[in-house]
């Protein structure tokens, strides 16, 4: 059978712009979940609830932790569950709600961290790193703002 090279027709430069977007996040996301998966037995869900915790110098509440990941609420409360069952997290009691509980890294978790930042730095290299120029991560920025205001 022939090889039939698909194109995806008469599209604008907009819905060009917006499949290259979706592109990009799909095939960049993969590549690191792959990469940490096979590294550190991290996936990028485990990943992504960790540097927002690593940035954090207090414990925050899983709901705030929900507001700023791309995942659900349910979903960040499994992924809390396996960090803890891992050591790579904690649970406090909320110091304003006593029906919560806030989060925080253990220092074993900042550890994980650190290695996985850097397996997802290592892995970004060829891919990103080495085919965008200063002006092209500005332009990038540029736009990331653009999207995000509300």
């Amino acid at each position: 059978m022939a090889r039939i090279d698909l194109t995806m027709g008469d599209l604008t430069a907009r819905d060009h712009a917006f499949y290259g977007l979706i592109w990009a996040g799909t095939t960049l996301s993969a590549r690191i979940d792959q990469e940490l998966t096979r590294a550190h037995g991290l996936p990028l869900s485990w990943f992504e609830v960790m540097l927002w915790l690593n940035g954090q110098r207090e414990p925050v509440a899983a709901s705030a932790l929900g507001a700023k990941t791309l995942l659900s609420r349910s979903q960040v409360s499994r992924v809390v569950d396996q960090l803890q069952a891992r050591g790579l997290v904690d649970r406090v009691p909320s110091p304003t709600d006593a029906r919560s509980v806030c989060v925080h890294l253990t220092p074993e978790g900042r550890r994980a961290f650190a290695e996985a930042d850097a397996t997802r730095r290592e892995a970004l290299r060829e891919v990103f790193d080495d085919r965008l120029d200063d002006a092209d991560i500005e332009a990038l920025e540029t736009v990331w703002a653009k999207l995000k205001r509300r």
